[in-house]
């Protein structure tokens, strides 16, 4: 099993209130790709509550294999969540791991 774990930092320049709309637009498509992309097992996406805390959005996802996180990346339906996210991204760390 791949565990993938992202963080997402979005642009500062985005007032409160549009962030914030944004945010719960890209958790909940996010959220959404459980039922449309078969490779991807488990998600949980969270917006950060922390004001301190660099990041805006963390996800987590679980994956059988490194075959089916590729098969991800390129899913149809994946692409357009991370077209949306690109649109205010400043910044995103990743990570996957065996679990």
């Amino acid at each position: 099993m791949i565990r993938h774990i992202v963080l997402f930092k979005f642009r500062d320049d985005l007032q409160n209130a549009e962030k914030k709309t944004k945010l719960e637009k890209i958790k909940f498509s996010l959220e959404v790709l459980t039922q449309k992309v078969e490779s991807l097992k488990k998600m949980e996406v969270g917006i950060n509550q922390n004001p301190d805390e660099t990041y805006d959005l963390a996800l987590t996802s679980d994956f059988e294999s490194m075959d089916g996180l590729k098969a991800y990346a390129v899913h149809p339906e994946h692409l357009e969540v991370a077209a949306l996210i690109r649109e205010i991204l400043d910044k995103r760390a990743c990570v996957d791991y065996e679990i």
